[in-house]
């Protein structure tokens, strides 16, 4: 793999003696996030591969291409599994596409993200350098956390080659309930559950129906199930299988996708419209053709911010407008580690 490396480097070079442009792509699962893509394709797929991976120590290094279902196949005959469980759609995710994505399923608020796993990774930068940052060990936090920095990024700042971060054991097990209720109370039941000392992963609401999904030690799942209402869901793991790959009937059609994130406890708006609440309340999913300065002022007042996630207008912004201050920092973070603009130009935003 070294070689394919050293072809990657190249590329970058003579793409900034050429002056021209590079689209990053792995496995691209997820084409229709971010702004239109521009540049020349750069195919990661090639790029696969388990580097190491130590079982006890609970980490696993992998090259970027690696697609997210042989990660889980191998965790799988260890009993681990990635925390922030991410979509795999269709199999064809990769370890580099989610981190730069930044995507992460049902459990996020109390598993973590993939941002909050990843231990260090190797970046080739906008000068052709192969570069080191973090390490495998959760103690070595030596020099500036560029790591994390590549969650949500969108491959703007460079080609990430290999990523290692933290694995997790799989729970002994999980059990889904549900009940009828309103938006506005599952909103505070969510709230007031996640408070609790329980084996809560996970908490959504839709159709006026609550989601709760208990995992970990059989007894402490099954002592909480016992006591908090609701009915246990049978094949409870389909329903969060299909929601976090965005399989269930509230994704499908052709409207607007809009992704908001906002206060777990903020209050819910636009209550006519066509919403699913993810993440305890955090993350809430919007069905439907709205201006998008009309829902950035509404999150923004609940504490968040809100991007077209699927759908309609990619040539224009489609993530939350930033303050003047965070887009400078961006901007400097930008020039650092791509001075010349060659990777995924205007895919973020379109000054980036």
């Amino acid at each position: 793999m070294q070689d394919l490396t050293s072809q990657l480097t190249e590329r970058v070079l003579q793409a900034r003696a050429d002056g021209g442009k590079l689209n990053i792509v792995g496995g691209n699962s997820k084409a229709f996030m971010g702004r239109v893509a521009e540049g020349e394709p750069v195919a990661l797929a090639g790029h696969t591969g388990i580097v190491s991976y130590q079982p006890v120590e609970l980490v696993l290094t992998a090259r970027a291409g690696t697609s997210l279902a042989d990660i889980n196949a191998v965790l799988a005959e260890h009993g681990q599994m990635l925390a922030c469980d991410p979509p795999l759609f269709d199999g064809k995710a990769t370890l580099g596409g989610t981190l730069a994505s930044h995507l992460s399923g049902p459990g996020r608020p109390w598993c973590g993200s993939i941002r909050d796993h990843v231990l260090g990774l190797r970046l080739i930068n906008g000068r052709g350098e192969l570069l080191r940052f973090g390490g495998q060990v959760m103690k070595n936090v030596a020099g500036y956390d560029v790591s994390r920095l590549q969650a949500g990024a969108m491959g703007t700042l460079g080609i990430m080659t290999e990523v290692s971060l933290k694995v997790m054991p799989r729970p002994a097990l999980s059990l889904t309930l549900v009940r009828e209720m309103g938006a506005d109370e599952a909103i505070t039941e969510m709230n007031r559950l996640a408070g609790q000392p329980r084996p809560l992963t996970a908490a959504c609401w839709l159709d006026n129906r609550l989601y709760l999904r208990l995992s970990g030690a059989a007894s402490a799942v099954q002592g909480t199930a016992s006591q908090w209402p609701g009915e246990v869901l049978e094949q409870g793991d389909d329903f969060w299988h299909d929601l976090r790959e965005q399989r269930l009937a509230f994704f499908a059609g052709d409207k607007p996708l809009w992704r908001c994130s906002v206060a777990s406890t903020a209050k819910h708006f636009l209550p006519a419209a066509d919403w699913l609440l993810d993440w305890g309340g955090s993350q809430r999913w919007l069905r439907g053709e709205f201006g998008q300065a009309e829902l950035e002022q509404q999150a923004e007042r609940a504490g968040g911010q809100v991007g077209l996630y699927r759908g309609g207008n990619r040539q224009g912004e489609v993530y939350h407008r930033q303050s003047e201050p965070l887009r400078q920092l961006q901007l400097r973070l930008k020039h650092a580690l791509d001075p010349d603009r060659i990777f995924n130009p205007g895919r973020l935003y379109s000054w980036m």
